[in-house]
């Protein structure tokens, strides 16, 4: 077995949190399984019709979170962070059961879902990976936010640039090789809101759940949470993390260069929607580690699972 053979995780990890925006405590636990069958979220509270699968297709809302749902309408939101740690750690097939709709928002970042899942362990299979190769250069604009994704040989870059009228946060960029650099900052980067926006936001239902346990709030020039920063750019980081875990709603790990300004949920959603409204545009590869010597998990993070 290699590297580059299907991934899942070797002991149950049970979570419990609540919900950002339902307020809701949520119980969650991660379960390993066999290769090919993919990440299946299940709503164990509910008897009937309770798989729903994590496609870019079955998103129905991007409004400061990516919610999926089903057929018959069960849904499942706030998953991008969580999506956004199995992408980095290279899991491929893990059956996530919940208890309520919402995941747990922890600490607002990837961190404590990255931590428990080393700790669990990580089992391969003998089954390959398979990889989703941008052919083709797409693109999509809503004004002045724009999302582009291009042919790259072997990595999967993202150069993101979040524009804020607020002095404190302003313009930020970063770029990150996803499979080469260290994730730690971009992992552990926490979701953020306006002190002046909290209103808002609640008055349309959202945000119950918030506070400055797993968001940073901030007013003005000045963070309100007491310690502060995690890193200097943490704003554009945890876009970047949110950027990476909805690009996971495309099925596989992605070879491609994107670029994003102003981006979100929503433009990264439609963005893989463009991309496979065409078969040109994309390739889906089986990986064997003779054709490709690379290991498409960041190494930074293959160290703890050797």
């Amino acid at each position: 077995m290699t590297i580059l053979t299907q991934k899942t995780i070797k002991d149950s990890i049970k979570f419990q949190g609540i919900g950002l925006h339902s307020g809701k405590i949520v119980n969650l636990c991660l379960r390993g399984s066999e290769p090919n069958t993919g990440i299946v979220f299940k709503r164990v509270d509910l008897k009937n019709n309770n798989l729903v699968y994590p496609n870019f297709n079955n998103v129905t809302n991007t409004s400061l979170n990516t919610t999926i749902s089903n057929q018959f309408g069960i849904k499942v939101s706030t998953i991008e962070h969580l999506m956004g740690a199995l992408f980095g750690l290279g899991i491929d097939n893990i059956l996530i059961e919940i208890d309520n709709e919402e995941v747990p928002i922890l600490d607002g970042s990837a961190s404590e879902f990255i931590k428990k899942i080393l700790s669990a362990g990580i089992k391969k299979s003998d089954q390959p990976i398979k990889i989703i190769k941008i052919n083709k250069k797409v693109e999509f604009k809503d004004g002045e936010r724009f999302a582009s994704i291009s042919p790259s040989k072997i990595s999967l870059d993202i150069d993101f640039e979040l524009k804020y009228k607020n002095s404190l946060i302003g313009n930020q960029r970063n770029k990150v090789n996803v499979y080469e650099n260290d994730l730690s900052e971009i992992l552990n980067s926490r979701t953020f809101c306006l002190y002046e926006d909290i209103e808002a936001i609640k008055k349309i239902g959202l945000a119950k759940g918030g506070s400055l346990d797993n968001a940073i709030v901030v007013k003005d020039d000045i963070v309100l949470n007491k310690e502060g920063l995690r890193n200097p750019l943490e704003f554009v980081n945890h876009k970047i993390l949110d950027c990476i875990g909805d690009l996971f709603t495309s099925g596989y790990r992605i070879i491609g260069n994107m670029k994003c300004i102003q981006g979100g949920h929503y433009l990264t959603n439609q963005l893989l929607r463009k991309v496979f409204q065409n078969v040109e545009n994309f390739s889906i590869i089986e990986i064997q580690e003779r054709n490709l010597p690379h290991t498409l998990i960041n190494k930074s993070l293959l160290r703890s699972i050797a």
